[in-house]
């Protein structure tokens, strides 16, 4: 099998509105534009873009806390059988182990690591990520908007019973994204969808406050 953007979409979820196939075309996208312009190795950093979200080809039975490790191993399945070398498989897999916001144990170290990581938190904001953080939210039967207690608001832990709206996930990691980036071409592109993204939370906070 050739590894390729359209040999991929048998690995993802075509209805999943947050991390199905749809999310991956957009992060090889963003992975072409912003490695061409940080001088990356292409084949590298874009065969993890296909895989970094596979989970063993079957997503739906993953849990999303331990994707990344789900996900690296069955990308070095799939490139072993392509005839890879162990040095660019492990290459890949370090990619996609570290791509993760929430598990920051394993940091980016290589250029395309951190590629994949930029291209895929800008995947979370501006219009694109307005959409993915409500349709996660309401995939796990979570509101728009609940207002944040403020043990939330200081250490992001929910006090019990609370729910983890949009606004919460927004508050608790969406509003600090471009501050995680790595690359500059990623910084730029973030800038305006940043902005985009925090106009819509505070207006929507608002609004369901009554103050607007």
């Amino acid at each position: 099998m050739t590894l390729t953007l359209e040999s991929a979409r048998a690995w993802y979820d075509a209805q999943d509105a947050v991390h199905g196939f749809d999310h991956i075309a957009r992060v090889y996208k963003l992975c072409e534009r912003i490695g061409k312009m940080e001088g990356a190795d292409m084949v590298i950093l874009l065969a993890a873009a296909l895989l970094h979200d596979s989970q063993g080809g079957h997503p739906q039975d993953g849990q999303r806390n331990d994707h990344h490790l789900r996900s690296a191993e069955f990308a070095g399945k799939i490139l072993e059988a392509e005839g890879w070398s162990k040095e660019r498989v492990r290459a890949v897999q370090d990619c996609i182990r570290s791509h993760r916001y929430r598990h920051r144990q394993e940091a980016p170290q290589s250029l395309e690591a951190k590629i994949l990581f930029d291209a895929d938190k800008l995947d979370v904001l501006g219009a694109v990520g307005v959409v993915r953080t409500l349709a996660y939210a309401f995939q796990d039967s979570q509101p728009a908007y609940a207002e944040p207690s403020k043990a939330f608001l200081a250490d992001g832990v929910p006090q019990a019973g609370e729910q983890h709206s949009a606004y919460h996930e927004y508050v608790f990691k969406l509003k600090n994204i471009s501050a995680t980036l790595f690359t500059n071409s990623a910084r730029k592109i973030a800038a305006h969808r940043q902005q985009f993204l925090d106009d819509f939370f505070e207006e929507l906070a608002e609004e369901m406050r009554g103050n607007r």
